[in-house]
C-alpha cells in the first residue's frame, strides 16, 4: 500500500468509526472466503458493513475517533461490522460464530459504551426495536381486550337481572 492508499484508508475508516452507532471486533482467521462472502452477504441485507482490517493502519484511524478505547482489540486476523442497529450487528456475528467456530467475537462499541466479548452476546439477546414495539403493542392490546370483556360480562349480567321494583300483578 502507497502512501496515498494509507492516507485514503485512514480517511475511510476514520468516517466508519465516527459516524456507526454499532461497531463489532472480531477475528476471522481460519474462514474461507465463501463463508466471509456469505457473512458479508447476511450483514447487507441489514445495512451493515463487514470489513477485513489492517491493524496498525486501523489503530491510527482510531486515534481520532470516539472509538479509540477499542484499539487494544487490533491484533490477528481482524474484521469489522459497521451499523446503526447493535442488536442486529451482535445477533447476526453471534448466530454466525456458533456455526462457525472460527469466527470469534471480540468485542465492540454500542453508541458510546465499549463492550467486552460477553457484553456482545448479551447484546445479541436483546429484543431487536420492532420486536420489542411489538411486544408492548400485545401487552397494551392483552390489556385493553381484558378490560373490554370484564366490561361486557357486568353489563350482560346487569341485563338480565330480574327488575326490582316490577309491578306485582295479582
Amino acid at each position: 500500500m502507497n502512501k496515498e492508499q494509507k492516507k485514503n484508508y485512514i480517511a475511510e475508516m476514520t468516517m466508519q468509526f465516527e459516524n456507526s452507532k454499532a461497531v463489532m471486533v472480531t477475528h476471522y482467521q481460519g474462514l474461507t472466503m465463501s463463508q466471509l462472502d456469505e457473512l458479508r452477504s447476511k450483514m447487507r441485507e441489514h445495512g451493515i458493513i463487514f470489513k477485513i482490517t489492517k491493524n496498525r493502519i486501523t489503530k491510527l484511524a482510531l486515534e481520532k475517533t470516539k472509538c479509540k478505547d477499542l484499539s487494544n482489540l487490533f491484533s490477528g486476523p481482524t474484521a469489522v461490522a459497521f451499523g446503526e442497529d447493535a442488536i442486529m450487528s451482535a445477533r447476526i456475528l453471534s448466530k454466525f460464530a456458533k456455526e462457525n467456530q472460527n469466527l470469534k467475537l471480540i468485542g465492540g462499541m454500542m453508541d458510546n459504551e465499549v463492550l467486552d466479548q460477553s457484553g456482545v452476546m448479551n447484546v445479541a439477546n436483546l429484543p431487536t426495536l420492532n420486536e420489542a414495539r411489538a411486544n408492548i403493542v400485545g401487552i397494551l392490546n392483552a390489556s385493553a381486550s381484558k378490560l373490554v370483556s370484564i366490561l361486557l360480562a357486568r353489563s350482560e349480567k346487569m341485563g338480565s337481572l330480574p327488575p326490582e321494583n316490577s309491578e306485582k300483578t295479582t
